[in-house]
C-alpha cells in the first residue's frame, strides 16, 4: 500500500484519468473529491462490496433452479 500525506486542497492522481482532492479534515473525518470520467464508476468500498455481493447472488444458480427452469419449459412446450 502506497501511503501519502496530503493537505486540504492538495490532491493525488491515479493514472491519466482520476484525481483525489482532500477537501476537508475535522477530527478523525477527512472529506475528499473525486475527479473521474463518467465511464468509471466510484463507490465507497462499504457499497461497493454489497455490490459485488449482490452481483454473485444473482449470477448463482442452484441445481433446484435449474430443475424447475426445465419443468416450466417442458410444462411450456406441452401447451
Amino acid at each position: 500500500m502506497l501511503v501519502l500525506t496530503r493537505k486540504v486542497n492538495q490532491s493525488i492522481v491515479i493514472g491519466d484519468e482520476i484525481e483525489v482532492v482532500v477537501l476537508e479534515v475535522r477530527g478523525e473525518q477527512v472529506r475528499i473529491g473525486v475527479r473521474a470520467p463518467r465511464t468509471i464508476a466510484v463507490h465507497r468500498k462499504e457499497i461497493y462490496e454489497q455490490i459485488r455481493q449482490e452481483n454473485l447472488n444473482a449470477a448463482s444458480v442452484s441445481a433446484d433452479d435449474l430443475t424447475s427452469l426445465q419443468v416450466r419449459l417442458a410444462d411450456e412446450g406441452t401447451s
